[in-house]
């Protein structure tokens, strides 16, 4: 029984899900005071950063699925932090632009996410952060 234990604790599934439930609890206690989920404060930064992205566009950049991001978005904009204005070449097209309370702390939730990963991964030598999220990246593209 032990050996079956240890092969289903060594499954890389099990190990990605068990950092995953790890990283995201962790991040979701540092964004409650922001009262937003993670999501929702990606959605946010990548706005901050590069205003005016359409939700494919975003989507592409997030790595998010349409139904993901457009329940993500409606639900910014209910609440203020994000706006949709019409391209002014193509009124069909949507643009995402950020609100003034999202400019206002998108600095220091960056800060706060930057912070994160490093205690995150604190763990491991820069080698080794540099190899793990090489391969995170391989596995997800």
């Amino acid at each position: 029984m032990d050996n079956l234990n240890d092969e289903l604790r060594d499954c890389s599934v099990f190990l990605l899900g068990k950092a995953y439930q790890r990283a995201h609890g962790e991040f979701k206690k540092l964004l409650e005071p922001f009262g937003l989920t993670n999501l929702q404060h990606l959605v946010i930064e990548a706005l901050v950063h590069e205003p005016g992205l359409t939700a494919g566009e975003l989507g592409r950049i997030l790595i998010l699925d349409k139904a993901t991001l457009s329940g993500v978005i409606q639900r910014l904009e209910e609440s203020g932090w994000l706006e949709k204005r019409a391209d002014g070449d193509d009124g069909r097209v949507q643009r995402l632009y950020p609100l003034e309370k999202s400019v206002e702390i998108a600095a220091e939730m960056a800060t706060a996410r930057k912070s994160f990963d490093r205690r995150f991964l604190s763990g491991l030598t820069p080698g080794e952060r540099s190899t793990f999220k090489r391969l995170l990246k391989e596995l997800i593209w």
